[in-house]
């Protein structure tokens, strides 16, 4: 691992202040930086810890009911305290391991935007408001493909809001060394229709699955689903799955998430 300095800043203005400098990296739970950094893969010559920025953390209902989640809020937390939103509470309870859970946080999840990890697909499907320092972006705008999000150098997510739905699922077909999802499927029915949103399928990152939305917004069931299918064109193909593989999973997943959530 690269020699580097760390800061550990207490509130966000003081955060957003150290990651001005060059070369300076925010620092979440660490559960991909750290692994990144020992495969010499990046060299920040700063990082700015945000686990010390007590602002950051905590579970909270809205004026507008929606579930507010901190961004340094670990997934354990989320697991234990998002009782409110059990599709989401759910989701966080099958991150990882332990370790993984009390150590990474959503915030961090999100600003990384890994293709296959589960946090996107919850915050896509829920039309979640991902708020950072200087501006609030809904999730529609927020994920840009693998890897890729609306953040701008040196903005941190600092909290991010949940619309509670009526019904909720989230189903993950995980990759069992890493639990990442093979194919992880969110689903979200809201009185005013069904968002569907996937990850760990597509090059392209988390999307929604728009004529699956359509259906289920007309019939919240599993056999709205018959005769649905995502291309294999464009999936993720590799030692673990070929893309065509991952597209009838986009289907199984989708089925058994109305399933649970009905």
């Amino acid at each position: 691992m690269y020699s580097f300095d760390i800061q550990r800043p207490s509130t966000v203005a003081d955060a957003v202040a150290a990651l001005a400098t060059d070369e300076a990296q925010p620092l979440g739970g660490g559960q991909t930086l750290i692994p990144t950094l020992k495969q010499r893969l990046a060299a920040p010559s700063v990082l700015v810890s945000l686990s010390g920025i007590a602002e950051m953390k905590g579970i909270c209902t809205g004026d507008d009911g929606s579930l507010c989640i901190g961004g340094g809020t670990t997934h354990a937390t989320v697991a234990a305290e998002a009782g409110a939103y059990l599709g989401l509470a759910s989701l966080a309870g099958n991150i990882g391991d332990p370790a993984v859970r009390n150590r990474g946080t959503i915030g961090g999840s999100l600003a990384n935007n890994d293709p296959s990890a589960c946090y996107p697909a919850a915050a896509l499907a829920s039309g979640a408001t991902i708020v950072t320092n200087s501006r609030e972006i809904a999730a529609d705008d927020y994920f840009q493909g693998m890897f890729a999000t609306a953040l701008e150098e040196g903005e941190i997510v600092t909290e991010v809001r949940f619309p509670v739905p009526e019904k909720s699922a989230y189903m993950k077909f995980e990759q069992p060394a890493s639990r990442f999802a093979l194919v992880g499927v969110f689903v979200a029915k809201y009185a005013d229709g069904v968002r569907v949103a996937v990850t760990g399928a597509s090059e392209e990152g988390v999307f929604r699955w728009s004529e699956a939305e359509a259906a289920l917004s007309s019939n919240f069931s599993a056999d709205a689903l018959e005769g649905l299918s995502v291309s294999g064109d464009g999936m993720i193909s590799d030692l673990h799955g070929s893309g065509a593989y991952r597209a009838h999973l986009v289907g199984v997943m989708t089925k058994r998430a109305v399933v649970a959530a009905r």
